[in-house]
């Protein structure tokens, strides 16, 4: 029998992605939303979902087993306790909250009521990222050196409440949190270093962009970089290894990758590159390396309810735990703290 979820928050991640996917779920079912907006529990009426009259008609429902919190980022906590104190296992949109300690009190929530409780991290479905992982897990390219992960738009910081920093808004906590954790699935989870640089191009307020280097124990780099003023998109990812480079050029483009077959080129040819000659800069021999395109990856974002509802029933863990939430956002902060003292590194 199909799970019943109730959604809180009817605004783009609540209604345009949770109400779709649930709906359209082989393994839970929609039992209705609540919004503290009474416009927007009309507009759930009006496409056939159950609107709650308020939070607490939500969770005094018996049937309601799973809660998704689709609120601003500031409200994840109050929200997902309240939830947990009712008997709810609980979904948090991210970032899970603002804070490690409020993060420490949702743990404890969940713990106390013996309910799950997770963050929805959907990128780790990403075709693009899982190819990266690929590629690194099977040492296609050698021993990972350093990462640039990037994710560029010109659109501005989106509308609305992620625009205040009281509300939790900016892009660190928008899409930085999505490329910490894809670069944590991919390289794991003992950090060393974290150094963050914040863009105020169209906000003054919260940051519309960021470059953020992470360094792991492991020593592999990672650069990953959110702008919203970026009109020319660079490269989604681009990987070094000890035997070769991967590029991915957009979402779902597959891998390109040039293994080195022959380090010592002997036979390079000088070339004319603008005003002057070059040996050091000049084309590769192609006979010294082998280039080709990997098979495109396949994900299924309905996995990640799949697990949930395991999890609950004890017959998996759930796919994001609460050491992984921990260290993700501890990240976030450790770059909030880096921007705070001028770029500095903040070691671990």
């Amino acid at each position: 029998m199909k799970k019943k979820v109730a959604v809180i928050g009817y605004g783009g991640m609540g209604a345009g992605f949770h109400c779709v996917n649930i709906r359209n779920s082989d393994i839970v079912e929609l039992a209705g939303i609540y919004d503290i907006n009474p416009e927007k529990c009309k507009l759930a009426e009006e496409a056939g979902i159950r609107a709650y009259s308020s939070r607490e008609e939500l969770l005094a429902d018996p049937e309601v087993e799973i809660v998704v919190v689709a609120t601003p980022n500031d409200t994840h906590e109050e929200i997902a306790v309240a939830a947990l104190n009712a008997g709810k296992n609980v979904i948090s949109e991210k970032p899970v909250t603002t804070s490690l300690e409020s993060l420490e009190r949702m743990i404890a929530a969940a713990n106390a009521n013996k309910k799950v409780f997770s963050v929805h991290q959907n990128r780790r479905f990403d075709v693009d990222m899982l190819a990266v992982k690929r590629i690194v897990d099977n040492r296609e390219i050698g021993d990972p050196i350093n990462l640039e992960s990037r994710v560029h738009s010109s659109h501005g910081i989106p509308g609305d409440w992620r625009c205040f920093k009281k509300y939790g808004g900016g892009m660190l906590y928008d899409w930085g949190i999505h490329i910490v954790d894809q670069a944590c699935v991919i390289f794991g989870y003992d950090i060393k270093s974290v150094q963050c640089e914040f863009d105020h191009i169209t906000n003054d307020e919260v940051d519309d962009g960021f470059k953020l280097n992470l360094e792991f124990k492991s020593g592999v780099k990672a650069l990953l970089e959110v702008g919203t003023y970026n009109f020319i998109e660079l490269p989604r990812f681009y990987l070094r290894g000890t035997e070769g480079t991967a590029l991915i050029r957009r979402w779902e483009s597959p891998a390109e990758i040039v293994k080195c077959k022959i380090w010592k080129d002997k036979d390079v040819v000088p070339e004319m590159y603008g005003s002057g000659l070059t040996r050091t800069m000049a084309t590769r021999n192609r006979v010294t390396v082998e280039s080709y395109e990997t098979p495109a990856m396949t994900s299924d974002v309905f996995d990640y309810y799949r697990n949930f509802v395991k999890a609950c029933d004890g017959i998996e863990e759930q796919l994001v735990t609460h050491d992984q939430m921990r260290c993700v956002l501890r990240i976030i902060m450790s770059a909030f703290e880096s921007v705070e003292k001028g770029g500095q590194k903040i070691f671990w």
